[in-house]
């Protein structure tokens, strides 16, 4: 229902679009069925000749043709003495050729127009490519023929051999590294991220390496048994068989691991350049440690999802391409159906565009801690279309991005640990004071918590006063997610420290106070 609503809407906003007319898919199918093709005749699997005949016939002709020359050849080489005559006859003023009185075909019009000639010009042409098939094929039965092609099937074998040890040795290298580069203290700090993308770096190349090794391998024996086929002709013709039906799905396989490794080598580099973005000097601070990484999470992933997304395209338009289909009318039709799409999805455009700006301007990244409008929690997934959160719970919530209007992001750069301390009105409050400032100094030179403390506690005084005490405010800047740790240790230091100087820390109560005089006695 809202699908049909946006696009009425659409039309409205865009009154040409209603005007639009797809392009024609009109074919006559009578028209494909008379078109005149050419077709192809071998003998044990070399070309011989070229015929022509419309679509709907061709491959009726083409197979009783082949059936033909089949019984022909069969009889002929069973008898090695037998000479080969070849005779040209009229029919109905067409030209037919019959072999050792064995009817091949009828030469027509069609076959003349592909070649070029008349019927009769044709029909001798096709005579003299006979005889010379049929010579060369018997000579290819006789033994020297078969024992020299046998020696360079080995020689071929052999150099697969070759082939196939070298893809393996330099796509399979040793692993004799193990040296590390010398780091700067800063890039030492660094260290978990740049290593984190080396490894998702080296996966990729891995992965790449493993398919191409595996496609050079199957490319080496499966070109290779198919040369050797070619040598022999008992088997010449299983090779065409197999080209021949092999084609269309080799071109689509081949368009498969091509857009396949495309995207490994892809990822790989979106790996190398962030890697190289976050090994830069001038980005290796203190402050941006915890940030930088989960931006380059984030900017990576949703990096990856584009890339595979154009890569995808891409495969589909070359697959088509390879299928000899025309793609040029197709891509008419598509974008006519973007328009319309886009009309009717306005959501998702906005989700879109407002997923692409959080990214960009950096309000939130993947392993933030957000809150928008009433829900909030730890940001699980990032794209351009949602936001997910988890929240304390363990909820999964999934919020449009276009639905995000303001967002507190508790976690971008550093956070603060904001603590309202209660202390009772009869307590020293200087002593107080002094006493809740060397506790976060002491928690400051703990070496256990120094790195998660930015700066030291700061005591801002005497916040309120309250009606279970004096109310002490303090703030702990700490490294981003790191506020919540920081301060349930304080606080349980902060008790001991109390328990030490007896100071209490107040509980709700409330006086009552009588009036003697209204009591009856």
């Amino acid at each position: 229902m809202t699908l049909g609503i946006d696009a009425k809407v659409g039309m409205a906003q865009f009154p040409f679009y209603s005007q639009i007319k797809p392009p024609s898919l009109n074919i006559n199918i009578k028209d494909l069925e008379n078109k005149v093709v050419a077709g192809s005749i071998y003998l044990d699997g070399k070309l011989l000749f070229s015929i022509a005949a419309p679509r709907a016939s061709l491959n009726e002709r083409l197979q009783n043709i082949q059936n033909n020359l089949a019984q022909i050849s069969k009889a002929y080489f069973q008898k090695p003495e037998k000479k080969l005559n070849i005779e040209v006859r009229n029919a109905n003023g067409n030209p037919v050729i019959y072999v050792n009185e064995r009817y091949l075909l009828t030469v027509t019009a069609e076959d003349a127009k592909l070649r070029g000639m008349n019927t009769t010009a044709l029909a001798e042409a096709i005579k003299l490519e006979l005889m010379q098939g049929f010579e060369e094929a018997r000579y290819e039965r006789t033994i020297e023929f078969i024992t020299e092609q046998a020696k360079t099937a080995a020689m071929v074998l052999a150099i697969m051999i070759a082939m196939s040890g070298g893809v393996f040795y330099f796509l399979h290298p040793s692993k004799n590294y193990s040296g590390e580069a010398a780091l700067t203290p800063a890039q030492k700090a660094y260290r978990p991220i740049s290593t984190l993308l080396d490894k998702q770096q080296q996966g990729h190349i891995k992965e790449v390496k493993r398919r191409l090794f595996q496609i050079a391998q199957a490319g080496i024996w499966g070109g290779g048994s198919l040369i050797i086929l070619s040598f022999f002709p008992y088997t010449r013709a299983l090779q065409v068989g197999i080209i021949a039906v092999l084609k269309i799905p080799l071109r689509l396989g081949i368009v498969a691991l091509v857009i396949y490794v495309a995207i490994r080598l892809s990822y790989a580099l979106t790996e190398r350049l962030t890697s190289a973005f976050v090994k830069s000097t001038t980005l290796l601070t203190p402050e941006t440690s915890e940030r930088l990484q989960l931006r380059v999470s984030t900017i990576s992933g949703v990096a990856k999802s584009i890339i595979t997304f154009i890569w995808l395209g891409v495969g589909i338009l070359l697959a088509l391409t390879a299928l000899g289909i025309d793609i040029i009318p197709l891509l008419a039709g598509v974008s006519l159906i973007g328009v319309a799409l886009s009309l009717a999805s306005q959501s998702l455009i906005k989700d879109a565009i407002n997923g692409f700006l959080i990214i960009m301007e950096d309000q939130y990244a993947l392993g933030d801690v957000i809150t928008v409008g009433d829900v909030g929690g730890l940001v699980e997934n990032l794209n351009l279309r949602i936001t997910q959160v988890r929240d304390a719970e363990g909820r999964l919530i999934t919020i449009p991005n276009s639905e995000i209007k303001i967002v507190a992001n508790l976690s971008s750069r550093w956070s603060r640990a904001d603590l309202n301390i209660p202390v009772a009105y009869q307590a020293d409050i200087d002593h107080a004071l002094q006493l809740i400032k060397n506790v976060g100094l002491d928690m400051d030179r703990d070496v256990l918590w120094d790195h998660q403390i930015i700066e030291p506690p700061e005591v801002l005084g005497v916040e309120n006063f309250g009606d279970r005490g004096l109310i002490v405010r303090v703030w702990i800047k700490t490294q981003p997610l790191k506020q919540w740790n920081v301060a349930r240790e304080y606080r349980r230091r902060l008790k001991i420290a109390f328990d030490q100087a007896g100071i209490s820390i107040p509980v709700p109560q409330q006086t009552v106070w009588l009036n003697s005089a209204n009591i009856k006695q």
